[in-house]
């Protein structure tokens, strides 16, 4: 039976035509990156109810909590990859002691995590603002967020697991139910509901964790009743090496991208900070809102990797080559959406923040300006995420550091010089066509290496 089910799962990967194979594999992942996407914004949309300074706290503490997501991201990107990979090769041992190295790798990004929130959260909001009531909101919700990860990294792996063998519903249901729970729980533990105390920030960091444990047990159940023919077994959670090392040869990529974008966050909320905290308040709006759009992207990549990564192994070079193009196109309609909702709707996106005037009118200028990259960061996302699962993950770090640190930081601080906050939002869409310049020329060196390897084999 288990084979039998690897074969019908090799049949789809390897000859299912590409466009709604990556549909097939991309769309539930991209549900269930919407209602992540619905929870930050709702998260966000809470904490402004109980002050404009608890919203500048979550901006303030997302740097960090971007790097604790992305030790998750990026590992599980080494691992699904490896799985897809051994699965096309139908070695079914090897992928069995890929995902058991998967759970050790879990637990010490787990344990990384509790040494931040216990030792470096103090000194990380400290270096972002001198405001203590800012300070105490930001410490509290990250303190909670990062010692109490283990749900989250538990988590991610379940729903790699699944995504590894085409079981994208059953992630989908992972990542779901553990958002929507969340969801339910934020204004219990914010606005203290039914006798529970306010906790404001700390509810919501709370409410995350409670979320994080319900969708880890219920993807487990998952794996465990549904993905026989790819156990999670105790032997294999034992250390290899050589898995590892390969785990990160591909996933480093990932986790370097997500700590270069918490760089920047950290470096736009000290640049911002520098004329107002409600600039801040509205760079954080900004990230909550443009998630709608740049989290399905996230999830059509986590949807295209597993077929590259799969025909790679099979051999299959048309195959991977019109799985990248569906997925620029797919990728570049979504972020006309995101373009058309920024620059018409500014300010009906704004209101569900509940903000002053001010911030209504730094932030107005700030969608519509930053918007202008929407179309180039699609390209530039989907074909980085090629490069990396197509054995070329340094071009895919090269992409992201001209994207979030070489092109943004620089032009940010030099529009800052101008004394005019609004001058800021700039620095977005020059950034962007910088790295998309740089992006076609990966890219087509990434395929033309792929097609020299793949011919004379």
């Amino acid at each position: 039976m288990a084979q039998e089910k690897i074969e019908r799962g090799s049949a789809r990967m390897g000859e299912m035509p590409e466009g709604r194979l990556l549909l097939t594999m991309a769309i539930p992942m991209m549900l269930s990156m919407l209602v992540q996407a619905l929870y930050n914004v709702v998260d966000s949309i809470y904490v402004s109810r109980v002050s404009e300074d608890c919203l500048t706290a979550l901006s303030l503490a997302f740097p960090a909590q971007n790097i604790m997501i992305g030790l998750g991201t990026g590992t599980g990107v080494g691992i699904s990859t490896l799985i897809s990979r051994a699965l096309g090769q139908r070695n079914r041992e090897q992928a069995s002691r890929v995902a058991g190295n998967g759970m050790f790798l879990a637990i010490c990004c787990w344990l990384l995590m509790v040494c931040f929130g216990v030792f470096v959260t103090d000194w990380f909001v400290r270096t972002q603002t001198d405001i203590q009531a800012i300070r105490g909101h930001a410490d509290s919700y990250l303190r909670i967020v990062t010692i109490c990860s283990l749900f989250l990294y538990v988590e991610i792996l379940v729903e790699r697991l699944l995504q590894s063998t085409g079981r994208t519903r059953l992630s989908m249901w992972t990542q779901m139910i553990g958002a929507v729970t969340n969801i339910i729980l934020d204004p219990f533990f914010i606005f203290g509901w039914l006798g529970l105390p306010a906790m404001g920030t700390a509810g919501a960091a709370l409410a995350t964790v409670i979320g994080q444990a319900v969708g880890s047990a219920v993807g487990l159940a998952f794996h465990f009743t549904k993905n026989q023919e790819l156990p999670l077994r105790f032997r294999d959670v034992r250390p290899d090496g050589k898995i590892i090392g390969e785990v990160y040869k591909i996933g480093i990529p990932s986790i370097l991208m997500m700590i270069i974008g918490s760089f920047t966050n950290f470096m736009m909320n000290r640049i911002l900070g520098a004329f107002q905290s409600t600039a801040v308040a509205v760079f954080g709006a900004y990230f909550k809102v443009q998630s709608f759009f740049f989290m399905p992207i996230f999830g059509l990549n986590n949807g295209m990797i597993p077929i590259l990564g799969y025909n790679y192994g099979a051999r299959k070079l048309d195959r991977i080559h019109r799985t990248i193009r569906f997925g620029i196109l797919f990728a570049v309609i979504i972020m006309f959406l995101g373009l058309l909702v920024f620059q018409f709707f500014p300010q009906l996106v704004l209101a569900m923040f509940d903000p002053s005037p001010t911030m209504l009118e730094i932030g107005t200028h700030a969608l519509r300006r930053i918007s202008i990259s929407f179309l180039l960061a699609g390209f530039c996302i989907i074909s980085g995420s090629a490069c990396q699962a197509l054995n070329k993950s340094i071009f895919f770090f090269f992409i992201s550091v001209l994207r979030q640190v070489v092109g943004l930081i620089p032009a940010a601080w030099l529009l800052a010089r101008t004394g005019d906050v609004n001058m800021v939002w700039w620095a977005f869409p020059i950034a962007e066509a910088i790295a998309f310049v740089a992006t076609i020329f990966f890219l087509r060196k990434t395929l033309q290496d792929v097609n020299l390897q793949l011919r004379e084999a």
